[in-house]
C-alpha cells in the first residue's frame, strides 16, 4: 500500500475529517523550532529517532514508536537521525477522548496497518465513505495504547530546572545528591521533596532515566553499546546492557532491531 502523492505536502485549504494525514522524511540535524498547532498530533516514527521537548518535558521516539502532543502544546522537534515520519493531526473537536498530555506510544501492527491505509487516500476522499470509517478506528486506537517510559520530565522550579538541564547537558558527569541539594539552596531532604514533587522521580531515578535517554539517542544515531557506556560513565558495557535492559525489558540490540523489525 503507497502513501497518496498529496499527503507528501501540507494541505492548502480546510479539511473537514476528523483526522488529515501528512507523510514526510526529515534529515538528521532538523530543528523545528518552537511553535504549537490548533490539532492533537501524532509522530508516527516509522524509520528513524526524534525528540520532541515541551514545557512538560522531553519525548524520545525511535522506529515504530510514536509522540502525541495535544492540541496548543508548544513544542520544538529534534530529528535525530534521517526520519521518515507519518504525522497524524486530529481536529480538536475529534481529540477530546485522546490523552490530555503528551506521551510516548507503542506503534501496534494494526495501528500502523490503519494509517497506512488511511493515507493511500487522497484528502478529498477522506472526509466520509471507507476513509472516514478507517479515522475513527485509528481515533479508537490512540485511546487504547499504552503509554511507553521514554518520557524525561522537567520540573519547573527555576533552580532546580536550571540544575536539571545542567544534567541533561552532561549526563556523565551528575552532580551528587548533596551537592544537587547545596546548588539549589535547600536542604537535602527538601530537594529530595520538591524533586518528586515537580517530577514525580527521585533525583537518583531521574538522573538514571537522562542517562537513558540521552543512550538511546546516542544508538540512534549509530553509537556502539561500548562508545555509550564510556560517554555515559557507565563502568562497562557489560553494566550499560544491564540497566537498559531492566528499564526497557530487551538489550539495546534487541531495542532498536525489533522496532524496525516488527
Amino acid at each position: 500500500m503507497s502513501i497518496h502523492p498529496e499527503l507528501s505536502e501540507l494541505p492548502t485549504k480546510t479539511i473537514s475529517a476528523p483526522i488529515i494525514g501528512y507523510a514526510k522524511s526529515q534529515s538528521r540535524g532538523t530543528l523545528n523550532e518552537w511553535h504549537a498547532h490548533d490539532e492533537g498530533q501524532l509522530f508516527h516514527v516509522v524509520k528513524g529517532s526524534l525528540a520532541i521537548d515541551t514545557e512538560h518535558g522531553t519525548f524520545f521516539a525511535p522506529p515504530e514508536r510514536a509522540v502525541w502532543l495535544p492540541s496548543h502544546v508548544a513544542h520544538q522537534t529534534r530529528y535525530l537521525t534521517d526520519t521518515d515520519l507519518r504525522y497524524v493531526y486530529v481536529q480538536i473537536e475529534h481529540a477530546s477522548d485522546l490523552p490530555s498530555t503528551p506521551q510516548v506510544i507503542q506503534v501496534t501492527t494494526l495501528l500502523r496497518s490503519l494509517i497506512l491505509e488511511f493515507m493511500s487516500y487522497p484528502r478529498a476522499e477522506t472526509e466520509k465513505g471507507p476513509a472516514a470509517r478507517i479515522a475513527a478506528v485509528i481515533l479508537d486506537q490512540l485511546k487504547m495504547l499504552p503509554a511507553a517510559p521514554l518520557e524525561l520530565p522537567m520540573p519547573q522550579d527555576a533552580r532546580l530546572r536550571s540544575l536539571c538541564e545542567g544534567v541533561v547537558r552532561c549526563p556523565a558527569h551528575i552532580p551528587p545528591l548533596g551537592e544537587a541539594a547545596r546548588q539549589c539552596a535547600v536542604s537535602v531532604r527538601s530537594f529530595e521533596r520538591k524533586m518528586k514533587a515537580e517530577t514525580g522521580l527521585s533525583y537518583r531515578t531521574w538522573c538514571r532515566q537522562v542517562k537513558l535517554f540521552r543512550a538511546l539517542e546516542l544508538l540512534a544515531s549509530g553509537r556502539t553499546v561500548s562508545d555509550v557506556s564510556h560517554k555515559l560513565g557507565y563502568e562497562g558495557p557489560s553494566a550499560f546492557v544491564a540497566t537498559f535492559k531492566k528499564a526497557f525489558g530487551v538489550t539495546p540490540g534487541r531495542y532498536f532491531g525489533a522496532a524496525e523489525a516488527d
